[in-house]
């Protein structure tokens, strides 16, 4: 199918008129956004695998031992949507400002209000939802190679007329907000979900659990869990941030938002976990223990 696409697409004129960049990179051809999906869902499959397990002893019944596991995506892909839906809002609201009979008379964000500054908080074109200009292009997100590098790669602006140093700050600073924004709301959905190391300590306690070597007290365990749990919860916000504009940057298969593919991937993961899960209840527990199921 790759053969017959790239036996299409290729011609004299294709390759005579910038021609590479076509054939790979436009929505014709979107080889780009083929490679792009298989690194996300591969790197996901990695990271979500990956895992950090604290020993455990029981504090009465001897020989009794365990683990608790600390993913290295330890907020799950929570924090990207969570940012998503954060700029989805905020185009929303700058939308209404602009094109609203009524929210438009608003003093100051009103395109037609008083000491209007809707020009600085988002413009749009007749007909689109999606900004054009104001911090709400710069915080939209950049859709595919066609809105940034293929501009760059022709030395001209894109068809709403930006600058190349205007798309080259859309990109970074897009990715930066997401980056930025999913370590935000990382630790925000780690504190309310009962994640946190205070939480985590007194659930080991309530279990009757300590680490090996040391007394068994919730502010050490909480102490120990210091050095793991926040710096982990960073990582994976950073991780799925960064992950997520990397993927709508370079576009994917179908043309699906980087947060909806690792939404996706998630979800896979998640079931093929559970599936795995149900397989090994089955087994014998001497077959459970040499894989490595309990």
């Amino acid at each position: 199918m790759i053969f017959y696409m790239f036996r299409e697409a290729t011609n004299a004129e294709m390759i005579s008129n910038n021609g590479f960049e076509q054939i790979l990179l436009t929505h014709v051809n979107p080889v780009a956004a083929l490679f792009s999906s298989i690194v996300v869902f591969l790197v996901v499959a990695y990271a979500e695998s990956s895992k950090l397990e604290l020993p455990l002893t029981h504090g009465k019944v001897r020989g009794h031992r365990g683990k608790y596991p600390i993913r290295l995506v330890y907020a799950s892909n929570i924090p990207v949507i969570l940012m998503a839906a954060l700029l989805a809002n905020i185009n929303m609201f700058s939308l209404l400002f602009w094109s609203h009979p009524t929210l438009s008379q608003t003093p100051i964000l009103g395109r037609e209000g008083w000491a209007s500054a809707s020009q600085y908080i988002g413009t749009y074109e007749a007909g689109q939802t999606t900004a054009s200009g104001g911090f709400a292009w710069y915080a939209s997100m950049v859709n595919g190679v066609n809105d940034w590098l293929l501009p760059l790669l022709n030395q001209q602006g894109d068809v709403f007329g930006h600058s190349l140093t205007q798309i080259m700050v859309h990109v970074v600073f897009y990715t930066a907000l997401m980056t930025v924004g999913s370590m935000v709301f990382a630790k925000f959905w780690i504190d309310t979900t009962n994640m946190g190391t205070k939480d985590v300590a007194k659930q080991i306690e309530r279990t009757g659990m300590q680490i090996p070597g040391f007394r068994k007290n919730p502010k050490i365990l909480e102490k120990i869990l210091e050095n793991y749990i926040p710096p982990v919860t960073y990582f994976s916000g950073a991780f799925v941030g960064l992950l997520a504009a990397g993927a709508d940057l370079l576009g994917t298969v179908g043309n699906a938002t980087g947060t909806g593919l690792l939404l996706a991937v998630g979800i896979i993961l998640r079931t093929y976990e559970q599936i795995q899960k149900e397989q090994a209840m089955e087994m014998h527990p001497m077959i459970r223990q040499f894989f490595g199921a309990e």
